[in-house]
């Protein structure tokens, strides 16, 4: 089938990407970008952080000027869509119009998952997802004497490092028992538990929230599951996210913890590919489908679905890498940790610059560097290579992981 016009759905990182891709695999049809946010697509990464600081204004988080739509023939659509009429091959829009597509791309992304406590709605509570919720957040961070953020996550814990370093008291309340589990081993939360409490945040595990009370319809304060009650001006909550799949969902699509695609990133419909956050692929790295939520995996989908719709179809495999910024802290993390069960540290705790090497069964499946970002580099392409390194290697003394990378890829070169 010849494609004539693409609608893209979801005007975040993914959808600007194919966008963009599809431009530069040479593609000259119509591509119609629509999403309900004002403006042109934005970095999101940055809100949590820089933004907050101040050190980045808003027009630096465009990813292009306004003009560069008009110069790529992108079609920039502030609207919501309300439905897929797959059988017309059409969507639906909130301002009450129509779109034909020949090819349909949902990158819808996630939404924050928000806390089911009396008080949720009290002015001065926040989540943290968009330009809109850090443009009203940011001003109220000169004022606030006390914060509670609830969930130990990357987003939770890089607003703490914020708020602590403009000298707001902040408490961190989370269910689990150490910060940022489902992305870290054992060793690397730590790190980032000993940082945070050096900065005056307050961890508080193994925690729940029970209600966030309020005077005149503002908060004052956050009620824990055991009875003590916080002081807080100004309450943030990052406990994850739900992927947007409804949509999905009400046109017949597949869903399975975000809408399922295949290999190629096609859904159940062969005129409808989906990538990013509210999506749901198989991996070559896990035993079953996996729903990533990043930059990285966000930018590779769309590329890959770019290069398909323009006759380069490949099956996605793409090696996940994450990073965060918290403080004078950047953690940057090759692959996936997810069941491994042996950890080899490289370089100083004490100094907090160090990688974790993450092993399973005895294969290395994922690097964990922090401060080190030649290791990060380094993890990337060893893993890429479905790395043969063990632990008793990676243990030994004087191991540099740059240098056994350059090594084993020389001999891999040779062979």
């Amino acid at each position: 089938m010849t494609l004539n016009h693409i609608v893209i759905v979801g005007a975040g990182q993914a959808g600007y990407q194919v966008g963009a891709s599809l431009r530069q695999e040479g593609f000259t049809g119509r591509i119609s970008l629509v999403g309900d946010e004002p403006g042109v697509p934005y970095q999101r990464p940055p809100l949590s952080k820089a933004y907050l600081l101040g050190k980045v204004a808003a027009a630096a988080l465009r990813f292009r000027p306004p003009e560069w739509y008009e110069d790529q023939r992108i079609e920039r659509i502030q609207a919501s869509v309300s439905q897929i009429a797959r059988a017309q091959r059409s969507v639906h829009l909130s301002n009450g119009t129509d779109i034909g597509y020949d090819h349909l791309v949902l990158a819808t992304g996630a939404r924050n998952r928000v806390p089911t406590v009396p008080g949720i709605e009290l002015d001065g509570v926040f989540g943290m997802r968009t330009l809109a919720d850090a443009d009203a957040l940011s001003p109220r961070l000169a004022t606030v004497r006390h914060a509670v953020v609830i969930g130990a996550g990357f987003i939770g814990l890089e607003f703490a490092a914020v708020a602590a370093a403009k000298g707001v008291a902040v408490h961190v309340l989370e269910l689990g028992t150490r910060p940022m589990a489902r992305a870290l081993s054992q060793p690397m939360s730590d790190v980032f538990s000993a940082a945070h409490s050096g900065w005056g945040v307050t961890l508080d595990f193994g925690q729940t929230v029970a209600s966030i009370t309020g005077e005149d319809g503002r908060v004052t304060g956050v009620e824990t599951g055991d009875g003590r009650v916080l002081p807080a001006d100004l309450v943030v909550y990052g406990i994850g996210v739900l992927p947007n799949s409804e949509l999905a969902a009400e046109a017949g699509l597949e869903v399975r913890n975000g809408i399922a695609v295949d290999a190629q990133l096609l859904t159940s419909d062969p005129s409808i590919s989906a990538i990013g956050d509210a999506v749901s692929f198989p991996s070559p790295l896990a035993a079953h489908p996996i729903r990533l939520e990043s930059v990285q995996n966000a930018v590779d989908q769309a590329r890959n679905v770019a290069a398909r719709l323009m006759g380069k179809p490949t099956a996605f495999a793409a090696l996940p890498w994450f990073w965060t910024d918290q403080g004078e802290l950047k953690l940057q993390i090759a692959g996936l940790s997810e069941g491994h069960d042996h950890t080899v540290i490289n370089g100083s705790l004490e100094t907090k610059q160090l990688s974790v090497l993450c092993f399973r069964q005895g294969r290395l499946i994922a690097v964990e560097s922090c401060n080190r970002p030649a290791d990060h580099m380094a993890a990337r392409k060893l893993l890429a290579r479905a790395s043969t390194l063990s632990a008793t290697e990676a243990a030994q003394a004087g191991f540099e992981l740059k240098a056994y990378e350059a090594a084993s890829r020389e001999v891999a070169s040779s062979a």
